[in-house]
Formats: C-alpha cells, sequence, structure tokens
C-alpha cells in the first residue's frame, strides 16, 4: 500500500477511518478532502485512477446553462463558482472557453420554456434571441462570485459569420459566453489522489484491485498481483459512480440509487474546422432539439454529446448510429464543411451516474449531488454514503459537503479549506504572462532544453514540469516516442517511476493525451513499454500483452485501428 497503515494484531484487518472505493473524480475529490483534514482514508478502485465515467466527460468545466431551464439556480450557482475556482486552482489544465450559441428566431421557446420550469417532462425546443438573452443574464448573475471571466455579448447575424465563418446562414444572430475546458481530466484525478497522499501519510490508494468479501465489519481485497488484504473502516464511502448500486449490494446494503444515461463524443481531424472555430466552442440545438457541441481541442475537434438511457457501464462504446448524429448535426450547423467518418481519430463513452428518474426525459433528469446514508445493522457495523449524481465541474464542492459530514461523524475538526487551494500542477502556477516566461527559462536552462520544449511541458504538467524536466533519467528529452513529435523517452519514464501506474494503458490513456491525440502507433506503443519495463519489472512477454492490450482497448471501445504483432519486443528481463 502507498501509506503505513496498521492493521490489528487480532483481525489481521487495517483499521481505517474512511474507506473510498471507486477513484473517479468524486471520490478522488473527497479523499484529498479528507486527507488534508487529517483524517485516515483509504481509496480503493478495480481499475485505474479516473479510468471509469470521470474520463469520458465533454471536458468542460462549465456553470451549466441549459440548468436553468429546470429552475436548478442552486446548481447553477454552484457550478457557476466551481467553475471561476478551478479556472484559479487548475491553471495547467483548465483554460476559459467562449462559446457560440447560433439562435435561429427572436422569439420562439418561451412558452415551452415555462412549461419545462414548471416541471413539464419534455425540454423547450428552438430557444430564440429573447429566451437566450434571458438566460444568458441570469448565467452571468449566477456567474459573478469569484469572476475571472468577461460578461456575455450578443452578435447580429453578419459579425456573428464574421466569428465563425462557416456557420450556417441560417441564423438570425449570435450569442458569446465563457465557460471553460479541461485538457487533461484523467490527470486531474490522479493529481487529487497525489495530494492527498502527499498531504497525509495516515492515507492509502490502491488500483485494480477487487473486493472478494464483506463479512462482520471487515472487507477483504485482492490486488492485481495476487496480494490480499484487508480493512476494517469506521465509514465506507461509494464512490463507484455507474457502479455504486452492485457495490452497495457487495456490501450488503441492496440499493436503487443510479439511472445513468450514455454519453458518447468523437474526435475529429479536421483542421479547417478548427480554424473556423476561432477558439471558440459552438454549442448548438440539433434538428431533434438535443444540446450538441463542438470545440477545439489539443488540435483536433471535439464533438459530443448523447443522453441515452443505459445500465451498463462495462461495455460502452459510440455506436454508428451516434456517429451518424454527430456528423449530420454538424453538416447542418457548418455546411460549408466536408465531414465524413474517414475524419474520426478516436471515440468514447461514459455512463453519466445520474440518480435514478423513472420516466423523466434523459435530458431533463437532474445533474445535482447528494450522498443518501445506509446506516449500520446487526451484520454491518458501519455506515455507506453514497456519491450520486453530480457533474465534473463541481466535484470540489460536492467533496467538501460530504467531508464536513464525515468529520462531523468521526468527531473531527476542520484544518483547512479547499475553496482556494491549487491541485497539483497548479501550485504556484504563474498568473501573468511574464510570470510564466521567467518559469520557462528557469526549466529551460536547468533542463538544458529549448524554451519552446519547455512551454510545452508546462502547458502539459503545470509546475510539475520543473521536476519532470529535470528527472535524472537514462533517456533524454531529445529522444521522441515514435509517432510522436511531443512526448519524450524521458517523460514517460518520470511517469513510470513517480505516478502510480499499474498497465501500460494508465500511462497513454490517463497519465498522458497521446492515446486521445490519436498519435499512437505500435511503435509508439513498444517504445513506451519498453521504458516502462524496468521500473515497472516487466519482462518481453509482458511487454507484448500490455502493447496487445491497448491495441484491444482502442479497436474495441475507441474507434482506433493500429495494425499489431509487426514489431520486435526487446527490454530487460527481469
Amino acid at each position: 500500500m502507498n501509506s503505513p497503515l496498521q492493521a490489528s494484531q487480532t483481525t489481521g484487518a487495517t483499521n481505517i477511518d474512511v474507506l473510498i472505493l471507486g477513484a473517479g473524480i468524486n471520490g478522488a475529490g473527497l479523499f484529498r478532502e479528507l486527507a488534508l483534514q487529517g483524517v485516515g482514508c483509504m481509496i480503493i478502485d478495480k481499475a485505474d485512477f479516473g479510468s471509469g465515467t470521470s474520463a469520458a466527460p465533454s471536458r468542460l468545466i462549465h456553470g451549466g446553462l441549459k440548468y436553468l431551464e429546470t429552475g436548478e439556480f442552486g446548481l447553477v450557482a454552484q457550478s457557476t463558482l466551481e467553475r471561476n475556482l478551478l479556472l484559479q486552482n487548475a491553471p495547467h489544465c483548465v483554460e476559459a472557453l467562449p462559446t457560440f450559441i447560433p439562435i435561429f428566431s427572436w422569439t420562439r421557446g418561451i412558452w415551452a420554456a415555462l412549461r419545462t420550469l414548471a416541471g413539464s417532462k419534455t425540454a423547450p425546443r428552438s430557444r430564440g434571441a429573447l429566451l437566450i438573452k434571458i438566460g444568458l443574464s441570469l448565467y452571468d448573475y449566477f456567474g459573478s462570485r469569484d469572476r475571472v471571466m468577461p460578461h456575455h455579448r450578443f452578435l447580429l447575424k453578419g459579425k456573428a459569420r464574421q466569428k465563425i465563418r462557416h456557420i450556417t446562414p441560417a441564423i438570425v444572430a449570435g450569442g458569446i459566453y465563457y465557460d471553460a475546458k479541461i485538457s487533461r481530466p484523467e490527470r486531474l484525478v490522479y493529481e487529487l489522489v497525489r495530494d492527498g497522499l502527499d498531504a497525509n501519510p495516515l492515507c492509502a490508494a490502491e488500483t485494480f484491485t477487487e473486493m472478494t468479501s464483506a463479512r462482520d465489519g471487515c472487507l477483504r481485497f485482492r490486488k492485481h498481483h495476487g496480494t490480499e488484504f484487508a480493512v476494517r473502516p469506521r465509514l465506507v464511502v461509494n464512490a463507484a459512480g455507474p457502479w455504486i448500486d452492485h457495490v452497495n449490494e457487495r456490501l450488503g446494503a441492496p440499493s436503487h440509487l443510479i439511472g445513468g444515461t450514455k454519453g458518447s463524443h468523437i474526435l475529429i481531424d479536421h483542421p479547417e474546422l478548427v480554424r473556423s472555430l476561432n477558439g471558440h466552442m459552438i454549442y448548438f440545438e440539433a434538428d431533434d432539439g438535443r444540446i450538441c457541441l463542438v470545440y477545439g481541442y489539443l488540435g483536433l475537434a471535439l464533438v459530443g454529446s448523447t443522453d441515452i438511457p443505459s445500465s451498463d457501464p462495462e461495455n460502452l462504446r459510440c455506436e454508428e448510429p451516434e456517429i451518424d448524429y454527430f456528423l449530420q448535426s454538424l453538416r447542418s450547423i457548418l455546411p460549408g464543411l466536408r465531414f465524413d467518418r474517414d475524419q474520426i481519430v478516436y471515440t468514447y463513452s461514459g455512463i453519466r451516474p445520474l440518480p435514478a428518474s423513472d420516466g423523466t426525459a434523459p435530458g431533463l433528469i437532474s445533474r445535482d449531488h447528494s450522498a443518501p446514508v445506509i446506516e449500520p445493522d446487526e451484520s454491518r457495523p458501519f455506515a455507506i454514503m453514497s456519491l450520486v449524481g453530480g457533474k465534473w465541474t463541481t466535484f470540489r464542492g460536492f467533496a467538501e459537503e460530504v467531508a464536513d459530514v464525515v468529520l462531523s461523524r468521526l468527531q473531527h475538526t476542520r484544518k483547512q479549506s479547499t475553496r482556494y487551494l491549487p491541485i497539483g500542477g497548479g501550485k504556484a502556477y504563474p498568473v501573468d504572462a511574464n510570470a510564466k516566461r521567467i518559469l520557462i527559462d528557469r526549466i529551460a536552462k536547468s533542463a538544458g532544453i529549448t524554451d519552446a520544449r519547455a512551454q510545452e511541458l508546462v502547458d502539459r504538467y503545470g509546475t510539475t514540469a520543473e521536476a519532470v524536466a529535470t528527472f535524472r533519467s537514462d533517456y533524454s528529452d531529445e529522444r521522441r516516442i515514435s509517432g510522436s513529435q511531443t512526448y519524450s523517452f524521458r517523460e514517460f519514464d518520470w511517469i513510470a517511476r513517480k505516478e502510480l501506474v499499474v498497465h501500460l494503458a494508465d500511462i497513454v490513456m490517463r497519465r498522458s493525451t497521446i492515446a486521445i491525440e490519436g498519435r499512437l502507433t505500435e511503435e509508439g506503443l513498444k517504445d513506451i513499454a519498453e521504458v516502462a519495463a524496468k521500473p515497472l519489472g516487466w519482462d518481453g512477454p509482458r511487454v507484448r500483452r500490455e502493447i496487445d492490450e491497448v491495441i484491444s482497448l482502442l479497436a474495441t471501445f475507441h474507434h482506433q485501428t493500429i495494425k499489431a504483432g509487426t514489431v520486435e519486443i526487446e527490454c530487460h528481463e527481469r
């Protein structure tokens, strides 16, 4: 384990205050929150940090403009505040995103919006300029706390079409408001866990670990390499997302809390589209009334998302009808551009762990969060708190609320607030361009690399870039991974040695974005696997298995084909 937790002399089980099951964004956020308060806690996941639903968002940090229609003003207020805080606390991976709303009429949609606000289960259609103006004004008002971005503005048709060059001529106007995007959400989940481990030696984190039994207050687990251990917690937090009900059943406390929906996205290699977006996201209504979006992401265009009822989080992929839907929606809103399947470089899907809400249209199910408690009984001495719902943007606020309840139950007191506490590579991040230039110059000189390379690392890792760049490795930073001009052998040596990875997929799909950027080749996978082999103790056959597993994952779930079995594997034997 990753901390010196003490095991009971009588039972062999580790006594712990809080056990968190699930290392997605909600679990990781709570782990950090509790660790910083001095609470002994352990976080366990059956896979990697941030490898489930948390790896499949629209990669937005947003206040939830559409939640205004359902009257969830409290959620909008919290979401816009947390968006503003993340822009300050995680500036290395969260940045402002100007957003363009195409408007097709002046007054349409008002009565439908009033019906939705009154509780109708059908969403409004064809929102007109007046309705959008009211919504954006409210959005600005709710986002006033810790504001870091401009207010919205309106553009008439001519100027709107100059701003977004290929937008359909059917618009009458356009609205521009500001939200934010997150470039590396999976890394941020890891950084939250890392912050917690660094802050509190009484905390531990385990990945690729399965629960084998739950009996008489003792939970037993088996790690990926076969080692077993037992935990006796005072409180269990179920942060398993779409698996919450399954986990509660395993704990002997059956529940029906989750009614998730599937959200799919595609990434397309379309330089003309990215240029046309002019740094903006287009947030638009598709022909069937559903909301779609497209914006530039790491040189590609990210398109999303669907909202389909689903209860199978294990076997998700973006299906052909969803791809057709995305491409047709793009053709309608940007008729001057070509969109086809050959442009797709990556797809992904996830289950939103929304609260069970039978009979409600998927788009109207609340994105708010709750933490219902199942109290102890005769066979189970610990309470179970389930983290239901929520969204990426509000993870810190949700964690803060739950932590306060946990602290009260454990009779602990809060030591510090995380409201203005930087995360991971956001610590000591430069607040202006001049300070950033000073940091880049310092890294370039100390590591013996160019300013351009230092800036690339800062943009990727934040202030952690200094440790990455100066890491004493057997590999030069100048030696690049096959198929990529931006990722070096030294970076992946750092990740393999320092960032709690178990599998090759952890490195290429979560600690880095090399897979989602479509830059992977089998030769590149071989390079990365051979770098990781020495610190992780992989022999030749294990390297081959790790490469084949990534190739299979990409082909099965991400619409990305890499030809397998064409390179010779050479690495250090154990």
